[in-house]
């Protein structure tokens, strides 16, 4: 799987946990959600915890945990299920502060909208990785220069720019 961070490849710090894996005493760890409550309890000082979650996840469900949290990772199982990018703006809206990774199925299409719903990286699989290099991932990102929502992306939004220009 390739990591992208500002329409680059990255290497990932973060190591997913399988199931019936031990959390280990450090590093960057990964967690399903099945796992998060226990995972919480009994992680060290120096484990920094993230969770995998679907994108139907209730963010309820991850209110409690978000401030021990530095990773949310949220499953895209398809490129046309856009549920993922509500769940980040909500997370985002409840305070999150730590890195948003979209998992999954994304196209280079919808990385500036990824941006724009507060997703920090993008991870994709192989297959998507040979067909969309880094390239078409940097300039993606940098198709728009104003997006619809406000504050992740550019500073002001498509509408703020339009009352500023209608003011002046």
């Amino acid at each position: 799987m390739a990591l992208i961070s500002d329409g680059r490849f990255i290497d990932d710090v973060w190591r997913r946990l399988a199931e019936e894996e031990a959390l280990p005493k450090s590093g960057k760890v990964i967690v399903s959600l099945a796992r998060l409550d226990h995972a919480i309890e009994v992680h060290g000082p120096g484990v920094d915890l993230g969770v995998i979650a679907p994108n139907t996840t209730d963010p309820a469900a991850l209110a409690d945990a978000l401030p021990k949290l530095g990773l949310v990772s949220i499953v895209f199982p398809a490129f046309a299920d856009g549920r993922g990018f509500s769940l980040a703006r909500l997370l985002r809206r409840a305070g999150f502060a730590g890195e948003l990774r979209a998992s999954g199925r994304l196209l280079a299409d919808q990385y500036a909208h990824a941006l724009g719903c507060g997703f920090d990286t993008v991870e994709i699989p192989d297959d998507i990785e040979a067909r969309q290099d880094e390239t078409q991932w940097r300039a993606a990102r940098d198709a728009h220069a104003r997006t619809y929502q406000r504050g992740y992306v550019a500073p002001g939004s498509i509408l703020d720019a339009r009352r500023k220009a209608a003011a002046q």
